[in-house]
């Protein structure tokens, strides 16, 4: 279907606003999938594209894991006309031939989703449908590689290209203010006034990507404290008797908390390019802020040193610098990546592991999760570039000399000569 017919739909949309049929549609959910994929008119594939997504709403989870059963047996390539097209592609390259094989390999579902998105408001439903999806079928099992349909349509249509970027204050929406309380994952907002402390003082922002489709659900946020000098103590960051920094003195901007907001978007990466854009537009706004950090929980450690047989209560807040250390600089996932989900995040991004800090989330979640450390990121504008390419290609790990020195001797022998 061509653009111009998108555009035409959605013209006929709000000129004659779809209203639901009097009369049952009673076709089954694979007759209304094939009207879908026929080459039908534009009324009738709107009409059965909203009564599938009407139907799915109403579908309890077996009925949903049904329902995915179907596009990922039914509505699947076929590996013998696949292997056809590649050797008459292979035969006699060429536009035709190549046209040929990509329709081949690209399996039916893969547009059936395309044309559910076509019914306006349809994109929140998709993301709704795929975290169901993520949340019924276990990865090995076979219907799980539905996903990767979902995945590689929502890499195309959550890409930076079409995200915007708005600040998130006390006087925005209400409904706007509602979802950040609620998606809020790194540090809980207890309340209104929670809240207010973080998004109205001169020394606090808070920014969100948005998608068009979805304009009034924030996609991630990153809350920011403006500081003189590094914190070590997200304590000290939330304090509500805190001294407030004038924006303008400030030197350094904190990020203390990154969340994403929609689980159906799940491995659709944001946080680099939010990152960025927020460090760009804080520098405009604030040319006196030299530095860029993070205040990140380690959300494996603890796991780690249960799996390590480290007690912790036998730790003074030293020693848990250094576990904590050894641990970030040291405990791997198989390949070769850090083992920590936050740690492979920032320094993905091209961060450097720039201080640990014991006592810095005293938390239920912070003692729980990393015996109360926490670590700073360093976002080194002249040397993101090189960080990222070294732990892209060789897993390197950009750490401070003072990090590195929490090591014991013989670790860090065989990291400087690795």
């Amino acid at each position: 279907m061509s653009i111009l017919s998108d555009v035409l739909s959605t013209i006929l949309e709000r000129r004659y606003p779809w209203q639901p049929s009097r009369e049952a549609d009673h076709r089954s959910d694979a007759a209304l999938i094939a009207d879908l994929l026929s080459n039908a008119g534009e009324i009738s594939g709107l009409t059965s594209a909203r009564e599938l997504l009407e139907r799915y709403a109403h579908k309890d989870d077996a009925a949903k894991i049904a329902f995915f059963a179907h596009l990922a047996e039914e509505l699947d390539i076929d590996p013998e006309t696949v292997r056809s097209a590649l050797d008459a592609y292979e035969a006699k390259p060429g536009p035709k031939s190549y046209r040929a094989f990509l329709e081949a390999a690209e399996p039916p579902r893969q547009e059936l989703v395309r044309r559910l998105n076509r019914v306006p408001g349809a994109t929140a439903r998709l993301v709704a449908m795929r975290a169901d999806l993520l949340r019924l079928l276990k990865r090995d099992d076979p219907r799980a590689a539905l996903d990767q349909d979902f995945r590689h349509l929502f890499q195309s249509w959550f890409n930076r290209g079409f995200l915007v970027l708005r600040p998130v204050s006390w006087e925005s929406p209400a409904q706007i203010l509602e979802k950040i309380i609620a998606y809020e994952a790194v540090h809980a907002i207890d309340s209104w006034d929670d809240l207010r402390r973080r998004v109205e003082p001169t020394d606090r922002r808070c920014f969100a990507f948005f998608h068009p489709a979805m304009p009034d659900e924030p996609v991630i946020f990153v809350e920011v404290a403006l500081t003189r000098g590094i914190p070590g103590s997200i304590q000290e960051v939330l304090a509500e008797d805190r001294e407030e920094v004038e924006a303008a003195e400030a030197d350094t901007a904190v990020f203390y908390s990154i969340s994403n907001c929609q689980s159906g978007l799940a491995g659709i990466s944001f946080g680099n390019s939010l990152i960025k854009q927020v460090v760009a537009d804080l520098s405009a706004e604030l040319p006196g802020l030299r530095t860029f950090v993070t205040l990140s929980p380690i959300p494996g450690l603890r796991r780690w040193m249960d799996a390590e047989a480290i007690d912790p209560t036998t730790l003074d807040d030293e020693a848990l610098r250094r576990t904590a250390a050894r641990y970030l600089l040291t405990a791997k996932r198989e390949g070769g990546m850090p083992l920590d989900p936050v740690a492979r995040f920032h320094l993905g991004n091209g961060a450097q592991l720039h201080a640990v800090h014991a006592n810095a989330d005293i938390s239920p979640k912070g003692r729980a999760e990393s015996c109360g450390a926490m670590v700073n990121y360093l976002y080194d504008l002249g040397k993101i570039t090189q960080n990222h390419e070294g732990f892209a290609k060789r897993q390197e790990v950009a750490a401070s000399d003072a990090v590195r020195g929490l090591l014991p001797r013989q670790g860090r022998a065989r990291k400087e000569g690795a």
